[in-house]
């Protein structure tokens, strides 16, 4: 059975009753979204020892959010991931002249300056120009309008301006706050991927599995087939104790214990072969040779630093397979060997991939790489697989980025992590600027547990930019916070079904792994 409570803030004092309801009421300390003053509400219930679900709800929709046809300005480029940013953002010049064109055309037509906050690493300020036309008291009414643009050749779409970003916007905003108290927790938590790494399932498909009270979606995950195997983690994965996903060197993580203990630390991760006198260095772990999501690997094109939602490539690689992959290991051109629970090579294929026996485990070589591999690695021969991360290590290890609070204070760290891309502004726009849903994980001061998602894409929920994800993170008490994967694929299970409402217009994405609250057993 579970318990609700509202708790209502009224000034410095904390008013709280056991209701079935949530209650609004105006108060002056709330979450650091839009004006002073808005109504908020929250409602909290226990989902079992230790667990608490709290629901947020903050502001009213804004009369002065309108809906208006963004024109993308020409020269940006595409992208197969539904939560890639159009090209929307240029220098005054071009974007002028699009307006001109635009108004030529009869289309009211503005330019308007995107200006962004600085954060721990990102200066802000002024990112470009964006042209939009026209403002629309519905959707449909833009939708016509964009329909007009997209009949005279350009690249249009519709868009709430309540999803801009801008702080007198006055919602609303729905946020959920799972709160894991590793004092008084008896259950376990978990990060799971479900029967294998290179398929995707959804949160709820996740949670019924492994009978959780509750769960969110976790890491960032390739989505692509063109960037690797659908499902499997773009950056470091941890699970059981087990490091089955290499990290994207530099980037933060959520690290946390079956019993609810978690930190976000940065981790770096160095891998090799031994054959003999030979060591070689790996590329990577279970994850198809050659395309590095995220990037961030070993000699890696264009860069071997983090480029967030970028596949970098590299045709010399080698890449370590466990079973835990998927039914088969990437077939393609090079070759593979494979090595049984004693470290001997059992036997190299050409070409690589294919299922992996009982009790073995493999590498493949591609490119130059697959000569060595051949040469080195005979029948009977011993082959020992080194894999180290580096940054605090637990049960789970989860991807994220950015950083959102250190220390207890906000620290979003855009750059570092690979969300501000050299000359793509528009990138940094959609993504980071720009409201969207949003995962965050993170500890509180009393070493509590928090996973929260915020819904947006909506009218019902805006969403969150990055420096208000981490003003949210250190409002709700977090020391140490990080970003999770969000867009289409944030989602929160509890009570047997899906709590928040996904932005996909089809619904529930499949993701590639879930961090799980399981009850005791």
């Amino acid at each position: 059975m579970w318990t609700r409570k509202v708790a209502l803030l009224a000034g410095a004092v904390v008013l709280s009753a056991t209701l079935t309801a949530p209650v609004a009421v105006a108060h002056e300390r709330g979450l650091p979204l839009g004006p002073r003053g808005l109504s908020e509400s929250r409602t909290t219930e226990t989902l079992q020892a230790g667990v608490t679900l709290t629901t947020i709800v903050r502001g009213a929709p804004d009369p002065a959010d309108t809906w208006t046809v963004e024109v993308a300005v020409p020269g940006g480029g595409g992208s197969p991931d539904p939560d890639a940013p159009p090209t929307a953002i240029s220098a005054r010049e071009p974007a002028d002249r699009l307006a001109a064109v635009l108004r030529a055309g009869g289309f009211e037509s503005r330019v308007e300056d995107v200006v962004t906050p600085r954060l721990a690493d990102f200066s802000g300020g002024s990112l470009g120009f964006r042209v939009r036309v026209g403002s629309y008291s519905t959707k449909a009414a833009a939708d016509g309008q964009l329909a007009q643009a997209r009949g005279r050749g350009f690249t249009a779409s519709t868009v709430f301006t309540g999803w801009d970003g801008s702080p007198a916007d006055r919602g609303p905003w729905v946020v959920r706050v799972l709160t894991i108290d590793p004092r008084t927790f008896r259950g376990s938590l978990a990060g799971d991927f479900g029967p294998d790494l290179e398929r995707r399932e959804t949160t709820s498909a996740l949670v019924a599995a492994r009978g959780a009270t509750a769960g969110v979606n976790a890491g960032f995950f390739v989505l692509d087939p063109a960037s690797g195997a659908p499902g499997d983690p773009a950056g470091v994965g941890v699970y059981g104790g087990r490091l089955l996903s290499e990290a994207v060197n530099g980037r933060p993580s959520f690290v946390f214990n079956g019993h609810g203990r978690a930190t976000v630390t940065r981790n770096t991760w160095k891998g090799s072969i031994t054959v003999g006198r030979r060591t070689l260095a790996l590329d990577g772990i279970n994850r198809v040779p050659g395309l590095i999501r995220n990037c961030g690997g070993l000699g890696d094109t264009p860069t071997t630093r983090p480029l967030h939602d970028t596949t970098c490539t590299d045709p010399d690689e080698l890449v370590a397979f466990t079973a835990d992959y998927g039914v088969s290991t990437p077939a393609g051109p090079g070759a593979e060997a494979i090595v049984d629970s004693h470290n001997r090579v059992v036997t190299v294929r050409t070409p690589r991939g294919g299922p992996l026996p009982a009790g073995t485990r493999s590498v493949q070589a591609t490119g130059a790489q697959a000569a060595e591999l051949t040469t080195l690695a005979r029948p009977g021969q011993k082959l020992t697989i080194t894999s180290r991360l580096t940054g605090a290590r637990s049960d789970y290890v989860i991807n994220g980025g950015p950083e959102l609070v250190r220390d207890g204070h906000q620290h979003a760290t855009p750059a570092a992590d690979g969300m501000v891309r050299p000359n793509d502004p528009s990138f940094y726009y959609g993504w980071a600027a720009k409201r969207n849903p949003r995962t965050i994980a993170g500890v509180d001061e009393r070493g509590r547990v928090l996973l929260v998602t915020v819904d947006g894409r909506a009218t019902t929920s805006l969403g969150l930019s990055i420096a208000e994800s981490a003003a949210v993170a250190q409002a709700l008490g977090m020391r140490a916070a990080i970003n999770l994967d969000g867009g289409g694929s944030t989602t929160m299970v509890a009570h047997g079904h899906v709590l928040n409402t996904p932005s996909d217009a089809t619904g529930e994405r499949p993701i590639g792994d879930a961090i799980l609250v399981l009850p005791r057993t």
